[in-house]
């Protein structure tokens, strides 16, 4: 090249430099379009900034750790979640978000953090202390009313925004259809696809209008899973057809109403991939089913990477990871191991230098994650930055105790009413037997005089042999043994006093479905639930109170209609 061609070229490339350096700096509160400033944002990224967007990280220990801090600190991750062995209290756990979003916001774009947890309600509550306890999702089904649901999420919501947590990842929107779904269960809104998008919608309408981001999960639907993701991949022998008419019904509808996050499941669809690729890693199942056949826009987010159901296949997390990614996920979650979540730091990293694809593909993910961002926070900071000297006063949400308390009684449900209401004669000896501290107290509110059984709700799936003869020894000396019925376990326990036939009464909590495996049971009461509003609400129908108005809302396929 000609001296005078290279001085040109130098000059231009001085241009450049200052004229770039004359433009405002890009800023997450910049004004204008969301979709606008969320592309411009992507663009001007470094590869490690757009690589720290899609990662979603738990980590080890209360309070704060050093890990976490690094991570959003030099590496500008998009979002945390948070679990029970993070929190001390929940002041604290304020002040925690505090920290962790003023250290986001020094990032060179200013870009807050996701901050998430699993707040489903009912059998799920990571965030204890005084948040608080509702019937869960399964209770709302049988109780049926919209409002409900959204007064739910509304609740459970404001109490999240409160601590700063402006995601969680609810609802369940899960179609309850195979009774063997232990997992998901009283997870679940029930078994009926159309009710379990519409009282999910309504949850979602809630939490948002609370200030918190739902995330509807788990894409294309856990509820037929007779195995557990965590440990299992689940292997769901249905078509595609069969699916778009019952598990991705709820979807259709969260999808038109705005639901603003999807996660991903670890699950296997034999009959429709032909193989057991898992739907999670996917590209059929995430840009085929999910965004053009049903049309999602916003952003899509995995189940943990470090669950057995992701990995069957031989492929470690940091491989899972890529290939998440790849198939249309936006963001990742590793939510327990250091060394895992660095390993696939270090293999991402490099995979965004190898290949021009992939960092393409991560830029459209980050686009998407800062305009759901953008949309959300930037025009509400107390979303993002709670006031943690404000706790006390906002947790448990005003009005909330009482609403629960209402919903747990709706819920309560007749399955069979041979002794009800149930009046104990005088001199009557009464034996409560259960798994839950909860349901001794609340029994013993009733009848004081009663003895009590407790028994471990785990093992999940197999009793005891103390409990398997210690039961039955105990109960053949009492007039009525009212029994608390909640899984598998229980279910074993209860099935050693079908001698004693017409003496039992169950209270079933979480799932009804056990009561199929008890036809001996001639009273049988479902309350869903497993806080004490759940069963004082069941013992208060039983002893007639007032009548059973839930309706069961779990029907399966072999049963017959009503």
């Amino acid at each position: 090249m000609e001296p005078q061609a290279l001085r040109r070229c130098a000059l231009a490339a001085v241009f450049c430099v200052l004229a770039a350096a004359a433009l405002p700096a890009l800023s997450f509160n910049d004004t204008g379009d969301p979709a606008d400033l969320a592309g411009r944002i992507a663009n001007a990224m470094s590869p490690d900034e757009l690589l720290g967007q899609v990662f979603f990280l738990g980590w080890q220990g209360e309070g704060l750790s050093a890990d976490i801090l690094r991570w959003i600190g030099t590496r500008g991750i998009g979002g945390v979640k948070i679990f029970p062995r993070n929190v001390t209290d929940l002041p604290s756990l304020a002040a925690d978000v505090v920290t962790m979003q003023k250290l986001a916001a020094r990032s060179r774009f200013s870009i807050p953090l996701f901050v998430a947890t699993d707040q489903e309600g009912g059998w799920v509550r990571q965030i204890k202390d005084e948040t608080s306890v509702s019937p869960g999702n399964l209770a709302l089904g049988a109780a049926g009313a919209p409002g409900d649901a959204y007064r739910t999420g509304f609740y459970l919501g404001k109490e999240l925004a409160a601590l700063g947590i402006n995601m969680d990842f609810a609802p369940t929107a899960d179609v309850y259809s195979n009774p063997e779904a232990s997992v998901i269960g009283p997870r679940s809104f029930g078994s009926d696809p159309s009710a379990t998008g519409l009282l999910s919608a309504a949850y979602a309408r809630g939490l948002r209008d609370a200030g918190v981001l739902s995330t509807a999960k788990h894409f294309p639907g856990h509820g037929s899973a007779d195995q557990d993701s965590h440990g299992h991949l689940p292997k769901i022998d249905v078509t595609l057809d069969q699916l778009l008419d019952r598990d991705l019904i709820p979807y259709r509808i969260l999808i038109r109403e705005g639901i603003p996050a999807i996660m991903t499941g670890h699950l296997a669809f034999p009959r429709i991939l032909g193989s057991l690729t898992p739907s999670s890693l996917s590209p059929f199942f995430i840009q085929s089913v999910l965004r053009d056949r049903l049309g999602f826009k916003g952003i899509v987010i995995t189940d943990d990477m470090e669950m057995e159901g992701v990995l069957a296949d031989g492929l470690d997390t940091a491989g899972a990871c890529r290939k998440a990614l790849e198939a249309g996920n936006d963001m990742v979650l590793v939510s327990h191991t250091p060394a895992v979540q660095e390993k696939t730091w270090q293999a991402l990293n490099a995979a965004m230098d190898a290949s021009s694809a992939f960092r393409d593909a991560v830029r459209e993910s980050v686009r998407r994650i800062l305009e759901v961002k953008i949309r959300a926070f930037r025009q509400n900071a107390s979303v993002v930055v709670p006031v943690p000297a404000s706790v006390p006063s906002l947790i448990p949400a005003a009005g909330a105790r009482a609403f629960f308390a209402k919903v747990s009684a709706k819920a309560v449900t007749l399955v069979s009413g041979a002794r009800v209401p149930y009046a104990p004669r005088a001199g009557e000896r009464i034996l409560l037997a259960g798994q839950y501290d909860q349901f001794i107290a609340e029994g013993r509110r009733r009848y004081p005089g009663a003895d009590a059984y407790l028994f471990p709700f785990n093992p999940f799936y197999t009793a005891r042999p103390e409990d398997l003869a210690g039961l039955p020894a105990k109960a053949a000396g009492y007039d009525t043994v009212v029994f608390c019925l909640a899984n598998y376990n229980s279910l074993a326990v209860l099935q050693t006093l079908k001698a004693l036939g017409r003496r039992v009464i169950v209270i079933s909590a979480l799932s009804p479905v056990y009561l199929d495996d008890t036809p001996w049971v001639k009273t049988a009461l479902a309350v869903y639930g497993d806080s004490a509003d759940s069963f004082r609400a069941g013992f208060a129908v039983l002893a007639g109170d007032y009548r059973a108005a839930g309706v069961l809302p779990v029907r399966f396929a072999a049963q017959a209609p009503p």
